[in-house]
């Protein structure tokens, strides 16, 4: 386009309806623009309410079950392939990493002792939840749509006899009971008061310890002690 063509398209040389036509033009779109704007204010206000009104750790439980589904899914594939899951998660993280993960675990669940029945109760229903194996979800879509309204249960439900139970569930269900079994068989009851052994403790705490040092200790400084009691001790 020449000087010339420019120049008589220029504001100066329009006509009053070709000037009018273009400011009905920057009008409509100045329009478009701002109803754009209020529209997407008006969204972006209901979006901050509907934030304000969810807890304060919804974002964190998000991520979480986000995490969870997507670690599901990772386990679920790796068993397809007939790999150890949780075997190739650790190839693919760092020592550190993996400590960090350890001393994090044992800190969310750290056994404090017996405090009380509920207390004891309440670690041992977490125990045996975390030992149970991971959802199958079809099966749970399966029986949700089996059992319908009867499927959540609730106090005008009646579900027995309504469930049959796998063989892989009660075969599982017998192992963990007899592991149980077998593992309270190993707890030691209280040993019986010996009045003629010999008193080197003041409380029952100090007499634990000291038999826990005359098991690591004991050959090692079995004349130290004998050179004490007589006396002949330098």
């Amino acid at each position: 386009m020449s000087n010339a063509e420019e120049s008589s398209s220029s504001p100066k040389d329009m006509s009053f309806a070709e000037k009018q036509a273009e400011r009905l033009k920057r009008l409509r779109t100045l329009h478009t623009a701002r109803n754009e704007a209020r529209t997407h204010n008006h969204q972006e206000v209901v979006a901050e309410e509907a934030r304000n009104k969810l807890p304060t750790n919804y974002e964190a439980k998000k991520r979480q079950a986000e995490w969870l589904l997507d670690d599901q899914n990772k386990r679920e594939e790796a068993s397809k392939q007939g790999k150890d899951y949780d075997r190739v998660k650790l190839l693919n993280i760092s020592a550190v990493e993996a400590e960090r993960l350890e001393r994090k675990k044992k800190k969310k669940n750290p056994d404090q002792g017996f405090s009380t029945y509920e207390q004891a109760t309440v670690r041992q229903y977490n125990r045996l939840v975390k030992n149970m194996p991971a959802m199958e979800k079809e099966q749970y879509e399966k029986q949700k749509q089996k059992y319908g309204d009867a499927f959540y249960g609730g106090p005008n439900v009646i579900i027995h006899g309504m469930h049959e139970d796998r063989k892989d569930a009660i075969d599982k269900m017998v192992d963990d009971l007899e592991g149980q079994i077998a593992k309270r068989a190993k707890y030691s009851r209280r040993r019986i008061h010996n009045d003629d052994a010999d008193i080197d403790y003041i409380n029952e705490r100090n007499a634990k310890f000291n038999k826990k040092l005359e098991r690591f200790y004991g050959e090692h400084t079995a004349e130290i002690k004998q050179n004490l009691e007589r006396g002949t001790a330098i």
